[in-house]
């Protein structure tokens, strides 16, 4: 595999729920309301990242009483930011292509272009019940997702736009204004095959869970290949979950405490033993174990646990293996991404700044 010359880019989760998904009795600093996050957002601005992801659930499971609606809240940061770039969630079903394409035509103006979209398939049955909507099976999400996808970029690239899916139809539909150009990036998910199918087709980014380097090389070469069958380029962001400290051993006993407030009843719900969480035997959790359910997204699997050296170093492997961006998520977020910009950030850099050198000299 070619390395990727280009500077590796950085997002972060929004910390947008009342309580983690799993861990439970653990004070994370930052909470969840709009001041703090707004500081978290300029303190991630002024640190260099790219991107922060705001997530959407209607229901989100046990424990967690309240999130804020991903758009809003989007543009809220990107309101009080000036480079960052936020990428929003939405869900088909509860939402139609006309109002999405609407909703960031707009925001993308009001921003000058900063907005994104994760177009998600939905793993949750429970939330789709709860408010009345459909569950269709894995497959047919997945088909929903592409047509809402191809939908957007009709609706937002064209004058009179006409389509005939089978879940969305329009009959010379004009929007305007535009979205600016470029248009918005979209962003789709999934650790499945079928995921990277409809991210080779139609999306800009694949979003993939926590991973080593050689379980990512696997999934970057496979959506490589679906992607140039298409005459595309999709790149890859890969989530891991960042516990740097000034030795391994600090930052392993911060890990040991995070897994013991783990939420037995909440972990019960993640597996899917009732069918609420559908899996396929690449999906996600699949192959988790409960030490990986305790972070969203199997962000352990990553390993970004040890010292600024250590973690530079497994970053730059994800980077080898495929990563173009590294979503980022910490524990306590504004004290744990001011260590990262401080002491892990300029590691990396100077890492890819020497690659470089030598690659040219070369």
């Amino acid at each position: 595999m070619t390395r990727n010359a280009d500077p590796l880019r950085f997002a972060y989760w929004v910390p947008s729920t009342s309580r983690e998904v799993v861990i439970r009795d653990y004070d994370r600093g930052t909470i969840w309301d709009i001041d703090d996050n707004i500081t978290l957002a300029r303190a991630a601005e002024a640190a260099g990242f790219d991107y922060a992801l705001t997530q959407i659930r209607f229901a989100a499971g046990r424990g967690v009483e309240s999130q804020h609606e991903s758009v809003a809240f989007s543009h809220a940061l990107l309101a009080a930011t000036e480079k960052l770039r936020v990428i929003a969630a939405i869900l088909p079903g509860p939402w139609k292509p006309a109002l999405a394409a609407k909703q960031i035509a707009t925001i993308n103006h009001l921003t000058r272009g900063r907005i994104a979209l994760n177009v998600v398939s939905g793993w949750y049955r429970g939330e789709f019940d709860a408010i009345g909507e459909p569950w269709p099976d894995l497959a047919e999400r997945h088909e929903r997702a592409e047509e809402f996808v191809r939908a957007l970029r009709g609706i937002w690239t064209e004058d009179a736009f006409s389509f005939a899916g089978k879940h969305y139809r329009f009959d010379a539909y004009r929007m305007q204004p535009k979205p600016l150009d470029p248009q918005p990036e979209i962003f789709q998910g999934g650790t499945s095959s079928a995921a990277r199918d409809t991210a080779a087709r139609v999306a800009d980014w694949y979003f993939t869970n926590g991973n080593s380097p050689q379980g990512l090389a696997a999934q970057t070469a496979d959506l490589r290949e679906k992607a140039t069958g298409h005459d595309r380029r999709v790149r890859t962001g890969v989530n891991a979950f960042v516990i740097a400290r000034d030795t391994e051993e600090q930052a392993r006993a911060v890990l040991d405490s995070i897994a013991a407030t783990a939420d037995p009843e909440a972990l019960d719900d993640l597996p899917g033993a009732d069918g609420r969480i559908t899996r396929t035997p690449e999906e996600n959790w699949s192959d988790s174990t409960l030490r990986d359910l305790v972070r969203y997204k199997d962000g352990f699997r990553s390993n970004l646990i040890g010292t600024p050296d250590q973690i530079a170093d497994r970053i730059l492997a994800l980077k080898d293996a495929g990563a173009d961006m590294l979503l980022l998520s910490f524990l306590n977020p504004l004290p744990e991404l001011e260590y990262f910009r401080r002491h892990v950030l300029p590691v990396i850099r100077r890492k890819e700044a020497t690659r470089a050198s030598r690659a040219t000299a070369a």
